[in-house]
């Protein structure tokens, strides 16, 4: 009874600290575009002595669908989630990937139907399955007029392949018209380059999360980050809680962002 009330207790007092954490976020502290890279679901996997990865990578999964709904009631209007780098598919074990690919596509196809998010697949389709191919892209048809908040799942995805593909559309669409290299050269710019990422038209993160202590960016949005806040959460990525993402918020709004200067 007495371990039934001091439960009681502290989760009263994390509902109250938790909503003070809210309470105090101004306008400033809503960035219009959050950036996350979910990492630790093997670890948290193991630490729980599960057998294989795939119960972390699940967990992972449902947490990233409670982080979409903490984003969206805030009315952050743009998130994107790294869940299958283009590294992932050459490094991982053959059945953790497998389990892996299953889980984005069954998830692709459970976000497509929630709320009035609007989902993207931003990545590369070389390497994934057909399967998952398809459900990306049943889930980006599907959603195509939502005005909602607006979900990239980052599959396939490596930030250098990213701006090389970019690269590649510019000197493709330039050789279609004829033009010259001189000529080239004087139109690229750095937007001309950001219009041709798979993020084309939508603004840069303010804020990139990454979970379970690690502070890198694994090729993770290198072009867009470029002047964006990093926060980095120690908690694995099953165990992210909310107040944990309101403290990234409010250190956030706390910042002075200087836009590289």
């Amino acid at each position: 009874m007495q371990n039934s009330d001091r439960s009681l207790g502290r989760g009263l007092l994390y509902r109250m600290y938790q909503r003070r954490l809210q309470r105090g976020l101004g306008p400033g502290a809503v960035p219009r575009h959050v950036a996350m890279i979910i990492d630790g679901n093997r670890r948290w996997a193991k630490q729980l002595g599960y057998d294989t990865a795939a119960h972390g990578h699940r967990a992972g999964a449902a947490k990233m669908r409670e982080f979409l709904e903490w984003c969206d009631d805030l009315g952050i209007r743009v998130v994107t989630l790294y869940l299958l780098s283009s590294d992932n598919l050459s490094h991982r074990a053959p059945d953790e990937l497998a389990d892996l690919i299953e889980i984005i596509a069954e998830l692709a196809e459970e976000l497509s139907h929630y709320r009035d998010w609007r989902v993207q697949h931003v990545g590369t389709d070389a390497g994934l399955p057909e399967p998952l191919v398809a459900a990306l892209d049943a889930a980006e048809h599907r959603t195509a007029d939502k005005r909602g908040l607006h979900v990239n799942l980052a599959v396939g995805y490596g930030g250098r392949t990213e701006i090389t593909d970019a690269m590649r559309a510019i000197v493709a669409a330039h050789h279609a018209e004829g033009r010259s290299l001189e000529d080239l050269a004087e139109r690229l710019t750095p937007d001309l380059i950001g219009e041709h990422l798979y993020t084309g038209g939508q603004p840069d993160p303010d804020l990139v999360i990454r979970t379970s202590g690690e502070q890198r960016l694994s090729d993770f949005m290198l072009w867009q980050s470029a002047h964006s806040e990093f926060y980095f959460v120690e908690a694995l990525g099953p165990d992210l809680r909310k107040v944990d993402f309101l403290r990234a918020l409010r250190d956030y709004a706390k910042r002075h962002r200087r836009f590289g200067g």
